[in-house]
């Protein structure tokens, strides 16, 4: 479960501070306290309970061995996010976004094993039978896919969830997500509109300390359910390997059902013969002379 969030570091975070009143969106109204000096102040109450439901539902997700891609490429943004995205070991993009990352994942993931076969190159000697001028291109292309890719390098499929600085400048990667039915954390400031989102996260998505505060509080959600998935994992193995090393108990032997005795009743007696009497057998001469009989007709 993730970790209890306290509002007195959000408001020391500035986490509440919203947009100017002119450009809020109405759909962001249940999450709006205030107006003060033009400016909508966000209910931090409300951002702490959303935070607590977001950091429990990525724990899950981690939990589960699915990967979760962060996004956030605005400037103030996007150190932070690679760094906590890196602690918490998941895929992240801060350059630009590339279209189709999602759904055109089969073109993407070309694109990082291209990244891969120029790195093979370089450990073989292939890179250096080549030209001057071919090296420089190579090279080129190397580092721009590094610069755009390399944070995914390592995620072989579609990520379980996304997560988001600013839906509105994110809008592609929202609907892309959205095409693929993949779920959306974010945070969202009140120029934004909540329902392109499944987890709302009320907040200042402008100010390096809110986005600090929130983005770090989720990479430690996602590292405690990646923990609980390898202590789960080590308990299973323990368990497995008791259970090999106990010697098997001998299976318990099937009991026979007990023949019926015979009864000692007189009455029962005497009904046994006079049926024996009637049920006569035939000896096996018996049986060959009218098994001969019947050949000769």
């Amino acid at each position: 479960m993730a970790n209890k969030v306290e509002v007195k570091e959000l408001l020391d975070a500035g986490v509440h501070f919203g947009h100017l009143t002119r450009r809020w969106n109405p759909n962001m109204a249940p999450y709006i306290y205030m107006e003060r000096n033009g400016i909508h102040i966000i209910n931090l109450y409300k951002s702490a309970a959303k935070m607590q439901e977001a950091g429990d539902a990525l724990a899950k997700i981690a939990a589960s061995g699915r990967k979760i891609l962060f996004v956030a490429t605005k400037k103030q943004a996007k150190e932070i996010v690679a760094e906590q995205a890196e602690k918490a070991n998941m895929p992240y993009i801060t350059e630009r976004w590339p279209g189709g990352m999602l759904t055109n994942f089969v073109t993407i993931r070309r694109a990082v094993k291209k990244m891969a076969s120029i790195d093979r190159m370089k450990k073989d000697g292939t890179f250096n039978t080549l030209s001057k001028k071919e090296r420089l291109q190579v090279d080129r292309l190397r580092a721009k896919l590094e610069k755009n890719l390399g944070s995914i390098s390592d995620m072989s499929r579609l990520p379980g969830a996304l997560f988001v600085v600013d839906i509105t400048r994110e809008h592609i990667a929202i609907k892309e997500a959205q095409k693929l039915n993949i779920p959306i954390f974010a945070m969202v400031d009140t120029n934004s509109d909540p329902r392109e989102v499944e987890y709302v996260i009320p907040s200042n998505d402008d100010a390096s300390k809110s986005i600090n505060k929130v983005v770090s509080y989720v990479a430690d959600s996602i590292v405690d359910g990646l923990s609980e998935r390898k202590a789960s994992k080590e308990s299973k193995k323990e368990k497995a390997e008791k259970e090999e090393k106990e010697p098997k108990a001998p299976k318990a032997a099937v009991k026979q059902p007990e023949a019926e005795a015979p009864s000692k009743d007189a009455e029962d007696k005497k009904e046994m013969k006079e049926a024996q009497k009637d049920v006569k057998l035939e000896s096996k001469k018996e049986t060959l002379d009218k098994a001969s009989s019947n050949e000769e007709e």
